[in-house]
């Protein structure tokens, strides 16, 4: 369903909460490399109820699997000296699962009194790909729609939910002078994508020229014209949700 109106999930009152187990010093970090295997899929990855808290640590925290399961990794306050903020998709028991940086799809668990703060989320972006359409919802409201270029076959744009996970400045001319949203998300198969490419996550970007909107051209990225992606980086923050869906069953009203 097409976005409308902001919804937090509650914890549920009167269950015991599970315990942490204690993790081990030696758990990787997840860093802008693929993240860990074995943590769970996302259970709602199409769901289109904006998500309005975002939590940022403020310390290594310990990513679970489940609550009161197995520690996999940490999840650290930064990654390559951004300050990370990932979406809160639900709260159970005391703990909270949130968006995977570095992964696609994802969950991870965070226990109870972890090292965290909380920050409201007020935007979202909803990707379209068979209209080849991006719109910057705030609120729940649509504010602007603008035509994008998607990933080529092979290298479609992944679907369901990922979100801004930093900016970085345009690494080539190719990207119109224009700073670059990293996603959280990476390739569905990263081993379609071009060997120079290797690593990469899903990006929203601005192109040198708009001769291919509308049209699945790219190696899985999200192409913006230039003025789009300069309004969305004035306005939306990291931790912001981002949406692919094949199509809204309502095109908003921006469109």
């Amino acid at each position: 369903a097409a976005p409308t109106a902001p919804a937090t999930a509650a914890a549920p009152s009167g269950e015991p909460v599970p315990a942490a187990a204690p993790a081990p010093a030696t758990l990787p970090v997840v860093t802008y490399d693929p993240a860990p295997a074995g943590f769970p899929a996302d259970p709602r990855p199409s769901d289109a109820t904006p998500l309005t808290e975002g939590l940022t640590p403020t310390r290594k925290v310990a990513a679970y699997d489940a609550p009161g399961g197995r520690p996999l990794a940490f999840l650290a306050p930064t990654i390559n000296g951004v300050e990370v903020t990932v979406p809160i998709v639900e709260r159970r028991t005391g703990w909270t699962a949130v968006l995977l940086p570095s992964a696609t799809r994802r969950i991870a668990w965070l226990p109870p009194d972890g090292d965290w703060a909380t920050v409201p989320l007020r935007d979202q972006i909803v990707v379209e790909r068979r209209p080849h359409r991006l719109t910057w919802y705030r609120d729940g409201h649509a504010q602007r729609s603008w035509p994008v270029s998607l990933g080529m076959r092979g290298q479609e744009t992944p679907l369901g939910r990922t979100f801004v996970l930093g900016r970085t400045p345009p690494p080539e001319p190719v990207y119109g002078g224009v700073d670059v949203f990293a996603l959280g998300a990476i390739p569905d198969d990263p081993d379609a994508i071009p060997p120079g490419l290797a690593g990469a996550h899903i990006g929203l970007h601005a192109w040198q020229d708009d001769d291919t909107l509308g049209e699945d051209v790219t190696n899985g990225c999200i192409r913006l014209t230039r003025s789009g992606q300069r309004q969305l980086l004035d306005e939306v923050r990291p931790g912001s949700v981002v949406l692919v869906v094949d199509a809204l069953p309502t095109p908003p009203p921006t469109a």
